[in-house]
This record gives structure tokens, sequence and C-alpha cells, in this order.
């Protein structure tokens, strides 16, 4: 990885929806805390905000979205076609709302990585949040937190752990303001995990 003249770390981004955690990786490469640049933003949704993001920092967008008679896997060939394009070393799945398949992952041995706002173990799949913080209001539980992992295969949300931080639930939480919580140690988790994996590969011969 990291092979190009420039030696930063090329990194692919994949997201669904709105973006903020796409924006915390733009924000740290622009500011050089990130020894990378996303060279490309891509999701299946043609409305997602994410992409009025990547054009207003100047980063090539690309809506990428199934067709109505494709399979998954037909689907996930085309998508992995596209992104191989863009010449990754590492794709971040930040909010990306559909479960790759082996004719994806497959052309991207251990460089996807994909951010859940729970810990290891908890809470897989959508609105993670939302069901920790009723949890919560039900006396189940008094934390969630945010997970970095590794994406091997398809799995939901249970590839390799590379970073992980606990979010308490306080008792005067709304859903909105835990979800601010966790929004914003997400950012961050994500920011310093990449740096971490940028090191990495910058060492690695």
């Amino acid at each position: 990885m990291a092979t190009h003249p420039d030696a930063r770390t090329r990194i692919v981004v994949l997201v669904s929806g709105n973006g903020s955690n796409l924006q915390a990786v733009l924000d740290a490469c622009d500011e050089g805390r990130l020894p990378a640049h996303v060279v490309a933003v891509v999701s299946n949704r043609s409305g997602a905000f994410a992409l009025e993001r990547a054009a207003a920092a100047g980063v090539p967008s690309v809506h990428v979205g199934k067709h109505a008679d494709e399979s998954r896997r037909d689907y996930d060939a085309r998508l992995a076609d596209v992104v191989a394009g863009f010449g990754p070393d590492l794709v971040v799945l930040a909010g990306w709302m559909r479960i790759l398949t082996s004719d994806f992952l497959g052309w991207f041995p251990n460089r996807v990585i994909n951010l859940h706002p729970a810990r290891p173990g908890e809470l897989p799949g959508v609105n993670a949040i939302e069901r920790a913080w009723h949890e919560a209001l039900a006396g189940e539980r008094t934390a969630t937190g945010v997970m970095v992992h590794l994406v091997p295969d398809e799995g939901v949300d249970d590839g390799p752990v590379l970073a992980t931080a606990d979010v308490p639930i306080r008792p005067d939480d709304t859903l909105d303001t835990l979800a601010e919580r966790v929004h914003a140690v997400e950012h961050r988790l994500l920011v310093d995990t990449i740096a971490t994996l940028c090191h990495h590969t910058s060492n690695t011969p």
C-alpha cells in the first residue's frame, strides 16, 4: 500500500447517507492530520449528501446504484470494478448501508474497514444508537460505544477489531444528545484508526 508517487495513502470512501464521518476524514486530510487523501467517494444512493460533501472538497464522487434485475453479487462485482479504478490503498465504509459479498471484498483483502456505532459484539446492523438508547431507557445498559473493524467476509459488524471506544449513556440523555456524542467519538476514532493504518503501511516493505 501507499506505493504511489506522493506516498500518501489513497482512500476510497463508501457511504450511503449524510457523510459526517466522510467529512471528518476529508478535514483531517486537508489539515495534514492524515498522511492520506480521499481519491473518490462512492454511494449507492444518488441523493446522498455525502456526494455533495465530496464535490465541495474537489473529490470525485460516483453514484453506483443497483439495477432492478441485478443480483447482489453482480452489483458487488460492478462496484468493485469502479472502486478498483481509483487505485485505493484503503476502502473505508462510513455509513455504507449494504452488506458486501466476496465479489467485492475479494478485490481488496485486508483493505476494507468499517465504522460501527456500538461496541464489539453488541448491536450489529442498523439503528444501533437508537437501540442502545432504548435499552438504556429499559435499564438494560449504561453505555454503548464505537468500533472500527476489518471487513474480511459477509459477517455483519463482526470483523477483527482495529479500535474501540466506550460512550456512556447519561440518565438525562435524549436520543439526539446520545447520537451527537457517539458521532463525535466516531469522527475521532475513525481518523485515529486510519492514521495508524497509514503509519503501518508506510513502514511496510
